[in-house]
């Protein structure tokens, strides 16, 4: 039975005055952290370490710390990432803490940690959930996930969360795919049936960086990205009546986030974002106020219409869109370089050298 009522696409963004008036003052509306990047699953697209490179991690008071020099300067929401948060030890007890500080709480998870009682922790503190999942396929998944039996446990968590009571209105669940050459042809069945159940689709292009760049058997021509995101426009249309236009990276949706976020990463270090891995600081060192006010990276992200260069400065969809400067610094070591991977800089429409870039 189709849901006429879809929950929207992510919703991980926010309005587009809350976005100018954070430019404005320099305040935070969103942090992403990764509590640890200690992995149970080795995705051949992610920048996870090997475990040996896992060394000198947040302590869970320095992570307190650092969400409330985040609160402090705006952020409404935090965002966790890892490595898996569901297997780190403290992830509950610092979810309660957020929460007490009258934060939103969204986490990404493989599921490896989310049984029973886990699941109703998150429900009773109203967490945003985002579960990986990339294919239907067990064996597909299990080979995405680098891990066997990563199938089975995506979907135990799945029935946990639905039994607990996600999605419903005040508890967001989302799904979360990457974009590769093995599960392109089954996402528009994927997007469908995550409409129809209520839980919010978050499709991405994959982010040329670490693993991804050694496993080129992932890709996906730009053009044929431009068709993939056409034909998800057109079911959203006239299966869920939702209008949006296409735009990498995210399939229905727009990522600005340098505009009003940053990621602390396990060891401390402050970086734009998980794809632009530039370090702008330490919160072991200095104030994370004082990092973000003295980074002329994000002075320049921040003031794209008159910083990217090339294609994606001339494109004229620049007032909203600025490709995926991950893949740009990625692919070309310049983060205000043209996005490679998007299509418009292949076809014409934005004016591009015609030149799909390759992972």
């Amino acid at each position: 039975m189709v849901n006429r009522h879809p929950a929207p696409i992510t919703n991980f963004e926010f309005s587009p005055q809350a976005i100018a008036e954070a430019v404005r003052h320099g305040r935070l509306l969103s942090m992403e952290i990764e509590f640890s990047l200690r992995c149970n699953f080795r995705c051949p697209y992610c920048y996870v370490p090997q475990e040996d490179q896992l060394k000198n991690e947040l302590s869970p008071a320095e992570i307190r710390d650092t969400i409330l020099q985040a609160k402090s300067l705006g952020a409404r929401k935090i965002i966790i990432l890892g490595g898996e948060p569901s297997i780190y030890p403290h992830t509950l007890e610092l979810i309660r803490f957020i929460r007490d500080e009258g934060l939103e709480v969204e986490m990404f998870t493989n599921g490896s940690g989310v049984t029973a009682p886990f699941a109703r922790q998150l429900y009773d503190m109203q967490v945003r959930v985002v579960m990986k999942m990339n294919s239907f396929d067990a064996a597909l998944q299990d080979q995405l996930s680098g891990h066997p039996g990563a199938h089975r446990i995506i979907h135990n968590a799945l029935d946990y969360l639905k039994a607990a009571g996600y999605p419903s209105k005040d508890h967001f669940l989302a799904v979360s795919s990457i974009i590769c050459r093995q599960n392109i042809a089954e996402l528009p069945q994927m997007w469908q049936w995550l409409r129809e159940q209520g839980i919010a689709p978050y499709f991405e292009v994959i982010t040329p960086q670490s693993n991804a760049r050694s496993n080129d058997w992932l890709y996906v021509e730009p053009m044929e990205l431009e068709r993939f995101f056409r034909q998800i426009a057109d079911l959203d249309r006239r299966l869920f009546g939702q209008q949006w236009d296409i735009q990498p990276p995210l399939v229905g949706n727009k990522c600005m986030r340098h505009k009003f976020s940053c990621l602390v990463n396990a060891q401390g270090f402050v970086m734009p974002c998980v794809g632009v891995t530039i370090p702008l600081g330490n919160i072991r060192q200095q104030p994370l106020a004082q990092i973000l006010a003295g980074s002329q990276v994000l002075k320049d992200l921040k003031d794209h219409r008159h910083t990217i260069k090339g294609a994606c400065h001339e494109c004229d969809r620049a007032e909203e869109c600025y490709g995926c400067r991950g893949a740009a610094y990625q692919l070309t070591g310049d983060y205000l370089a043209s996005d490679p991977l998007c299509w418009r800089n292949c076809n014409g429409n934005g004016n591009g050298n015609g030149s799909p870039a390759k992972l």
